[in-house]
């Protein structure tokens, strides 16, 4: 018990990786049970080697599974009509649209895992609103957060879901299958749905992005030296000083035919050309304290002939939980070998002031919400829009659109079909149809791997373990216990609503794959307890820790909103509290007519 607060005091810092504490736990777990090994009821000690099983657990599988399989639709474009259909309304009435787009989102949340799709809304409403005149940020929060509660309604809905169905199962719960609790989820969805359409965008302030006009050009430009530069027989490294440091020099031509790396022991020479990429206000300065002549390409930089930087456009790019570039720094990835593009800034809400100040910007590690703001030729921007592994924020809402899409969606409904009629379980149907969609060519295995997250993966064998070791140490039981001495004055409609808003706080403040995995072992016991059927408890867990409305943090479709809406943590808390509030009472009251407590 007490690992397991020690755990999710560590799951809530974001100065230590998820990975990192995930893996610390279920390392203390397997050593700390072999060298003093734990007797169970029967005398039989724990096999400490059972804390693995999470890398093999049936709903891990399939989270995993599924989040391939979303991937795919995301690479052939096969949503691509949405933008179509929000397009064509947005034109009739704002209003009406923005409702169109919260239940479509909704609805299509219930069947895929809702970060891609959050993805693929994000620049389509971008769009819609900047051409309507309108703030992005009035429009993205709220369709995050009905693709969360469009999430609640089935099995696949969310990663958290399965999480709770399959730890609930290996405690001997019956299995919900795919349309069992859609019915209280879609009743309480409706309040919910209608607070995001008509009162929250009024709650929500008129925002710009981030990094509007914020940073200066970036050019490259050529220093010619000549028989006066102080520099003259100096090397690389002495001219660098001279600026303080500042200068990147790319290469050094010598003569038409040699061009040299730019080693720091390098001697210079008289008609040297340094080849270098800044500022114009600091290409200006290099000219003038190294007496050497500013040229872009072959026109010298003078007040008549300023420079220029043809077809360069800047962009903010957002790091989405599949990038390439998440966990890494700029220089690790090489980032402008491979994307050709100039990173000018990096933005992350709530600690601009750290990232400005104390990290060089191509050493700082990125992670999902990050927005870059790059340059570059318009051709290399519009490439990366296409390879969708970062979200491009701009005014245009281009999705790639395959031949392949209709094979994709009818695929991802097969996975649905096939869970539904009980013909496989969700992981060996959702395995099937990520083979299906390579084998097919809808899917690339460079892309399938990217919609794995680590940090989710070893999250959730971390909480598998830490939940094994409470259910079988008696620590559920015991917490349990207690929850159930003091809910003894209360009536079961109230013991299952306050298990429901625990877990949502829970969720808003720590891991919301944690909360629900330790969660649902001490829920069951509680019911158990109290002699109360343990699946509405199951479904309060579940409910529960899919309400992280109120914090940023809480998912990660909330930070990639935050950024690209450039809300403040108050936004969310001004949005968010309310629409928990509406979700706990109306699955309060929903859920006990579907599900008797008795």
């Amino acid at each position: 018990m007490l690992l397991t607060l020690v755990a999710l005091y560590l799951f809530s810092r974001d100065s230590i990786p998820i990975e990192t504490s995930s893996l610390l736990v279920v390392a203390v777990l397997a050593i700390g049970f072999s060298l003093f090994p734990y007797p169970g009821p029967e005398g039989e000690a724990l096999d400490p080697t059972r804390f693995f099983a999470g890398f093999g657990n049936e709903a891990l599988i399939a989270i995993c599974a599924l989040m391939m399989a979303s991937q795919g639709l995301v690479s052939t474009g096969a949503l691509q009509p949405i933008g179509r259909v929000v397009h064509r309304v947005w034109q009739v009435s704002p209003l009406l649209a923005m409702g169109v787009v919260l239940i479509v989102t909704a609805v299509i949340s219930a069947f895929m895992n809702n970060t891609p799709q959050v993805v693929l809304m994000i620049p389509i409403l971008t769009a819609v609103a900047m051409r309507s005149s309108m703030s992005p940020s009035k429009l993205l929060m709220p369709m995050t957060f009905a693709s969360q509660i469009g999430g609640m309604g089935t099995p696949i809905g969310t990663s958290l879901n399965l999480l709770v169905i399959g730890s609930a199962a290996s405690l001997g719960v019956e299995r919900f299958h795919m349309f069992d609790f859609i019915a209280p989820a879609a009743l309480a969805a409706i309040p919910g749905l209608l607070f995001l359409w008509l009162v929250a965008p009024r709650l929500l302030p008129d925002k710009s992005p981030s990094f509007v006009n914020t940073s200066p050009r970036i050019f490259d430009a050529q220093l010619h030296l000549t028989d006066a530069s102080p520099v003259v027989g100096k090397t690389l490294a002495d001219a660098k000083k001279i600026t303080q440091g500042g200068m990147h020099v790319l290469s050094v031509r010598r003569s038409p035919e040699l061009v040299i790396t730019p080693l720091p022991d390098m001697a210079l020479r008289a008609g040297d050309q340094l080849v270098v990429r800044d500022t114009s206000e600091r290409l200006m300065e290099y000219s003038r304290v190294l007496g050497a002549q500013l040229f872009s390409g072959d026109v010298r930089v003078d007040a008549e002939h300023p420079l220029t930087a043809p077809d360069q456009q800047t962009a903010e790019l957002v790091l989405t939980p599949a990038s390439p570039l998440r966990d890494r720094t700029l220089a690790q990835a090489n980032f402008d070998w491979h994307y050709q593009l100039i990173p000018l800034a990096v933005h992350r809400p709530g600690e601009e002031e750290s990232l400005s100040h104390e990290t060089p910007l191509r050493d700082v590690r990125l992670g999902v919400g990050d927005v870059l703001l790059v340059q570059g030729p318009a051709e290399q921007i519009e490439a990366l829009k296409q390879r969708s592994e970062l979200l491009v924020l701009d005014a245009t809402s281009n999705v790639p659109l395959t031949a392949k899409a209709p094979l994709a969606l009818g695929i991802m409904a097969g996975i649905v079909v096939v869970a539904s009629l009980r013909i496989a379980p969700v992981a060996i149907a959702a395995i099937c149809g990520v083979l299906v969609m390579v084998a097919t060519g809808c899917l690339k295995w460079r892309h399938a791997t990217r919609a794995l997250d680590s940090s989710m993966i070893l999250l959730t064998v971390a909480s598998l373990a830490l939940s094994l070791a409470l259910v079988t140490t008696g620590g559920a039981a015991f917490v349990a216990q207690l929850a159930a001495t003091l809910a003894k004055l209360l009536p079961p409609v109230a013991v299952l609503s306050a298990t429901m808003l625990f877990m949502a706080m829970m969720s808003s403040v720590i891991s919301n794959s944690a909360a629900a995995v330790i969660g649902t072992p001490i829920a069951i016991e509680l019911a158990r307890q109290l002699g109360l059927a343990p699946e509405p408890f199951v479904l309060a867990v579940m409910f529960g820790v899919n309400m992280g409305y109120a914090t940023p943090m809480a998912d990660n479709c909330n930070l990639l909103v935050y950024s690209a809406g450039g809300y403040s943590f108050g936004d969310f808390m001004r949005v968010g509290l309310p629409l928990t509030i509406i979700m706990w009472l109306a699955l309060t009251w929903v859920l006990p007519q579907f599900y008797p407590l008795g």
